[in-house]
């Protein structure tokens, strides 16, 4: 018996080892060789690629050709179903690889045109910029065929085998991140069911008012801005790809007087949805004699989309454009005209064929009209046909942005690079080896009749867009007196006549920022860590002192109560993983807001409201602005009128029995991190057993902050305080000696889970430290760990 025991144990065990050499051998078979030549078809002289032990590759050529030749082979080879997906994403061809159940949305993605988008810059471009992009799509795809038996496991596990890349596809980028920053599409059809749900003088308080939130540009202080066009203003009547909405970043910059450097530092950190992998690849790309150029590409992109190059650095944030309008169309009865005018127009009709993993073919109908796509099925409206026009549709070139912004010498070069810029709508941050900062807002502004917030009628001319407000007349700063520059997605200017937007985030970080530097006289490399990460909230220097004083009128009995009010009354508004203090506030405003408007506008549409942070953080402060306000009182209860003292006692009783009931009874033991955690995760690991194999996944990590911090760990009112969005890098860009810049990203640049670079930057990224941006040759020799030759064949 015992022999037969021993027989199985060792027959089990062989199985054990060889299902580990499998998954071994099928797990790093993909992976790059980095210590051999490769051999390319077209290339014309060699280029040498020296990576360093972040796996961060440092492309050296002797003319643009090859080098954007083997920088498409280097990013495919590290990132090539990342890539892939991505390119499905904007085609709507997810259903081919994820089955029907992404019927839905392939039709929404198809019925936003933007391969058509990226064929009509393709068609513009000079012939020296399609080489460009044609010389990056033949190295992406030597690589593919270099490796049909090597490719990432994704597509093994999926079954699927990339199709060839063609140079039209890496401007479907433009089109990606630009949806990604409509801010419109998740706000102004819920802000219109809310209309039509509350009288008016409630409907106000949801509508976000900037009027007295500081701003980025203070254009009083050293130019005015001409306005060519004078505008009336008539007043105010996705699947997760790993990568989730552009929705918030931070930049700043300091000048050489207020730098302890003696010259400018520019620091950014783009805010973007955690996931592996993660949106940016660490690169440099240098020709020999003409461009030397260092930061973050997305990958399929060809340049360096944050970054610096021998003379410049820039940093990006987003404006937070409203660049998207809806229109109420009044149709006919078969709903196949829709009037315009006074005339009947017809309403154009688009089959889209989708393919479907399970073999199956399904058929899409989309309807246009001249502004747009009809989005009333994607927004639950049957009863309204609702079309939308949107920017993304209009002609911009920021591939073109790009390539000049890596070529850029001064200030002239950087705003003529920054005029592309369209529908990726971007405050772009700017610092010269001379010594000059400045911000440019770089974006396609429609030129309207009256603001864009709410539902046009669509029966009209009136507010259909004419045209654009030129660049000239966008808002800038170059070299202001104070000697600093800071954006963080706050309002723009108070000083043009023309609507930008009003979905901008609350100057909460832009105050807190602001204050940092102001604190110091000089302002250090070790300085700019430290405000990167801080957690310090502005939002509770606003409204704690008004929660504090109404929670401790409640006098409730419980001990839990009273040590809740203490820790509160104690706190510094700073979010620390290990605050108790931030745990209660964040718990309890959320409650908070929750039991003020539910009553008036259903669960159904507050379940959509408070997908918007810009929104749930306006009701906040309006709520406690306006502590009269109506909509304490619960509509729902006829017997009584609620007041503010009602809705705090109610939010802050569900408040403490939530945390108890989550952690116990002992308040110092309600610490936030422990709720507020960050899962950086694969796309593929909801299927457990992949996570489990290849490790997909890293986390949970316990984390404070949150959206209203200048470090923004921020997590959906929804989703049990699980991190979604935060800096998708930090970048410490030294102007006195690039060698001395500063950064780190939250992954990898490897999208391989068995590579070594496979997420070899996060625990550096969760401690707050940095790496050195190897610049010049001698550093990059001194510090290579592997070198690559491409040979022409």
């Amino acid at each position: 018996m015992k022999r037969f025991l021993y027989i199985l144990i060792g027959i089990i065990g062989v199985l054990i080892i060889g299902v580990l050499i499998f998954i071994r051998i099928f797990s790093h078979k993909p992976l790059p060789d980095y210590k051999n030549d490769v051999v390319l078809n077209n290339l014309n002289e060699d280029v040498e690629v020296y990576i360093d032990s972040l796996g961060i590759p440092h492309i050296i050529a002797k003319n643009e050709h090859d080098l954007y030749m083997v920088a498409g082979y280097i990013v495919a080879g590290e990132r090539m179903w990342q890539m892939d997906l991505i390119r499905r994403a904007t085609q709507g061809n997810l259903s081919e690889i994820f089955g029907k159940d992404f019927f839905k949305t392939d039709v929404l993605l198809r019925a936003l045109r933007i391969s058509e988008k990226s064929q009509m810059i393709y068609d513009s471009l000079d012939q020296n910029m399609k080489d460009v992009l044609i010389a990056y799509a033949d190295g992406i795809n030597q690589y593919i065929e270099q490796n049909q038996k090597k490719l990432p496991i994704e597509f093994k596990i999926l079954g699927y085998k990339p199709q060839k890349w063609e140079p039209q596809h890496s401007l479907n980028l433009i089109g990606y991140i630009a949806w990604d920053l409509v801010s419109a599409w998740e706000t102004e059809v819920t802000l219109y069911k809310i209309q039509n749900l509350v009288d008016s003088a409630l409907f106000s308080e949801f509508v976000p008012n900037f009027d007295k939130q500081q701003t980025i540009y203070h254009l009083t202080e050293n130019q005015t801005i001409e306005i060519e066009d004078e505008i009336s203003d008539l007043g105010s009547t996705i699947f997760e790809l790993g990568n989730i909405p552009f929705m918030a970043s931070n930049n700043w910059v300091v000048n050489g007087e207020k730098s302890e450097t003696g010259s400018p530092i520019l620091c950014n950190d783009m805010h973007l949805g955690f996931g592996i992998p993660g949106i940016w690849f660490q690169m440099q790309l240098t020709i020999e004699g003409e461009m030397n150029v260092s930061g973050l590409t997305i990958p399929g992109a060809p340049g360096i989309v944050c970054g610096h190059n021998e003379n410049i650095a820039w940093g990006m944030t987003n404006v937070m454009l409203d660049g998207t309008d809806f229109y109420i169309e009044t149709v006919n009865e078969d709903t196949s005209k829709y009037l315009y005018d006074g005339q009947w127009k017809d309403i154009i009709v688009k089959e889209e064929i989708i393919n479907t993993k399970e073999g199956e073919t399904l058929k899409g109908y989309i309807k246009y009209t001249h502004r747009g796509p009809i989005v009333s099925k994607f927004k639950n409206l049957d009863n309204k046909v609702i079309s939308m026009h949107w920017v993304g549709n209009e002609f911009s070139n920021e591939f073109a942005g790009i390539y000049y912004l890596n070529r850029a010498e001064n200030w002239d070069d950087f705003r003529k690079a920054c005029s592309n810029f369209g529908a990726v709508a971007q405050n772009i941050n700017y610092a010269d080896i001379n010594g000059n900062i400045g911000i440019q807002l770089s974006a396609k502004v429609p030129d309207r009749i009256t603001d864009g917030f709410y539902l046009f009628p669509g029966d009209t001319s009136l507010y259909d867009w004419k045209g654009f407000i030129s660049f000239d007349s966008l808002p800038y700063e170059f070299n202001p007196q104070r000697g600093y520059i800071v954006s963080a997605n706050n309002k723009s200017t108070y000083d043009v006549d023309y609507y930008i937007s009003q979905y901008y985030f609350q100057d909460f970080r832009y105050r807190r920022i602001s204050e940092l530097i102001q604190a110091k006289d000089k302002i250090s490399v070790e300085d700019m860590k430290q405000i990167l990460v801080d957690q310090k909230s502005a939002l509770a220097d606003d409204i704690l002192e008004k929660m504090i004083f109404e929670i401790s009128k409640l006098n409730l009995e419980t001990e839990t109560y009273k040590k809740s009010v203490e820790i509160l009354s104690q706190w510094d508004g700073v979010l620390t993983a290990e605050s108790v203090a931030a745990m209660i506030f964040e718990q309890f405003n959320i409650l908070f807001i929750q039991e003020a408007v539910v009553d008036e506008i259903t669960y159904v549409v507050y379940d959509e409201f408070n997908n918007s942070k810009v929104m749930m953080n306006n009701m906040l402060l309006n709520l406690w602005n306006n502590k009269e306000s109506a909509l304490f009182d619960n509509v729902l209860t006829t017997d009584k009128t609620e007041n503010i003292e009602d809705i705090v006692k109610i939010a802050y009783q569900k408040t403490l029995d939530t945390l108890e009931k989550q952690f116990g009874s002992n308040v110092e033991k309600w610490e936030f991190g422990k709720l507020h955690t960050l899962e950086i995760s694969h796309p593929l690991s909801k299927v457990k057993i992949l996570d489990k194999i290849f490790k997909l996944n890293r986390g949970p990590y316990p984390v404070g902050g949150s959206n209203h911090t200048v470090s923004p760990f921020s997590y959906p009112f929804d989703k049990n305080y699980k991190v979604t969005t935060g800096a998708s890098h930090r970048h410490i860009f030294t102007l006195n000696d690039w060698e001395k810049s500063q950064t780190v990203i939250p992954t990898g640049n490897s999208g391989h889970p068995a590579s070594k670079f496979y997420c070899n930057q996060t625990e550096m990224y969760l401690n707050n430290q940095y790496h050195d941006e190897f610049f010049s040759i001698d550093r990059i020799y001194g510090n290579k760990k592997y070198k690559i030759v491409f040979r022409k064949k």
